[in-house]
């Protein structure tokens, strides 16, 4: 999961590009970059770590130029490290070239090898830059048609962000896994992942870019091309939903806080209980946990606080403090816990430890029952798309009864929404929305990627 930004037609677009990244910095939190041009000359600058850390007063103003585009970086394809982060940015025929990615390409380990033994060279193990490779070798001479021809030849989620020297360029895969949306501020044009980007730079929100749309802004305005043919059964991701988009953006022509919330509302429905309290695991439990307590009457409470402050770094005592990682990140409320009966709402369990830490740290609180509630059916697939799960055999729900997985946490029950409540506001559910996590129905057939390994210099 990554974020992407584009800016076309500002006089500031480097600071444009930095305020909304912040606003996506929950999509990728290993590095952050900006590439910006001015007419002659792509400039990209690109660090680990967080985007108020990386881009200083001093480093925006070494970013000349009136578009630009930018990356926040969680990777799926490559190893945490410098030079995998993005944008990815190159020299071929046709001029200077940057590219930022969300997504995730499953054939691009086959087509690297066959590239590879054409004597092609590659500076980094992002997928990614298998595009641009892609590109070089494409004999069209327009960029829409290069860029058609190498995405053509791959298969997987992409939303895309171009930068040449004198346009930006947007494209969505023919699934639209991914989600992308096109802002208009004044005469500038903004591209997001999320419409929380637009909304901090107060730009107003034209549309999405289609599924298998390719969108080029230049000096004679917004030009459309649909040289994909969408199929049948689209694959916009059900996870955007649960977890991964900003509860205040709207993402599928939906508002992701009404979707969390009803997803609370059908879990009370199909899994109520006798309670005291509905807590939520912050912050992604929150909506659900609010439309649970709405669904049944019982009180919501924060009964978690989660610290806001948490770096990317710390130091960790040995054996002093168990549960280290979790304590760092939440704390009980003591007095509204103690001697009560509680209902703890999250979106989803992932492996089971981390939800087992925060049940025995509410016993421990003084609650006199714990209920578990997953506003998400179990997660028993890995995601080939663009979302780093573990492999199958590290999920719990892929081995595990739900019975099972109750006495690993030990809650006093634990019971997810079903895959019908999933759809509460959808008939056609099957024909949208990829839910291959849950049902291990993939839209385009992947085998687990092995993630390259990259020697650092």
């Amino acid at each position: 999961m990554c974020g992407i930004v584009g800016i076309y037609n500002h006089p500031e677009a480097a600071n444009l590009a930095y305020l909304t990244l912040h606003a996506l910095q929950h999509r990728g939190q290993e590095s952050a970059g900006i590439a910006v041009s001015d007419g002659k000359t792509i400039r990209n600058y690109r660090r680990m770590g967080l985007v108020s850390e990386i881009f200083t007063e001093d480093a925006l103003t070494k970013l000349p130029g009136d578009k630009a585009i930018g990356h926040v970086r969680y990777s799926t394809s490559g190893e945490s490290l410098l030079k995998n982060s993005q944008p990815f940015c190159v020299n071929y025929t046709h001029g200077d070239l940057a590219i930022a990615h969300n997504g995730n390409l499953v054939n691009a380990q086959k087509i690297r090898s066959r590239l590879e033994t054409q004597g092609s060279i590659f500076q980094s193990t992002m997928d990614t830059e298998v595009i641009t490779h892609l590109m070089a070798g494409s004999r069209e001479k327009d960029l829409v048609n290069i860029l058609v021809d190498a995405l053509h030849q791959v298969e997987g989620a992409y939303s895309l962000v171009l930068l040449t020297e004198s346009c930006l360029v947007a494209a969505r895969d023919p699934y639209g896994w991914r989600p992308l949306v096109i802002g208009k501020l004044d005469n500038s044009y903004i591209v997001a992942s999320e419409t929380c980007a637009l909304d901090l730079i107060e730009a107003e929100y034209v549309r999405e870019v289609e599924p298998g749309e390719i969108i080029v802004f230049d000096e004679k305005g917004m030009h459309l091309h649909k040289p994909f043919a969408v199929p049948q059964k689209k694959a916009l991701c059900i996870f955007e939903y649960i977890y991964f988009a900003r509860p205040d953006s709207h993402v599928f022509n939906r508002d992701v806080y009404e979707m969390r919330k009803g997803f609370g509302h059908q879990l009370a429905k199909e899994n109520p209980v006798e309670a005291d309290l509905v807590v939520p695991i912050p912050d992604s439990g929150v909506p659900a946990a609010i439309g649970y307590s709405e669904e049944t009457g019982i009180p919501f409470q924060m009964g978690l606080i989660r610290s806001h402050y948490v770096g990317r770094t710390f130091i960790e005592p040995s054996q002093s403090i168990r549960h280290f990682g979790v304590k760092l990140k939440l704390n009980p409320v003591r007095e509204t816990l103690k001697g009560k009966r509680v209902v703890l709402v999250d979106d989803s369990i992932v492996r089971g430890t981390t939800s087992r830490k925060i049940v025995k740290m509410v016993r421990d609180a003084g609650a006199r029952e714990v209920h578990l509630r997953i506003s998400s059916p179990p997660t028993a697939w890995s995601c080939y798309y663009g979302i780093d799960t573990p492999t199958r055999e590290e999920l719990i729900a892929s081995s595990h009864s739900v019975d099972e997985i109750r006495k690993f946490i030990t809650a006093d029950s634990l019971a997810y929404l079903s895959e019908k409540g999933l759809y509460w506001f959808t008939k056609k559910h099957k024909e949208w929305f990829c839910d291959a996590c849950f049902t291990g129905d993939y839209p385009v057939k992947a085998e687990q990627p092995k993630k390259l390994k990259l020697v650092q210099s």
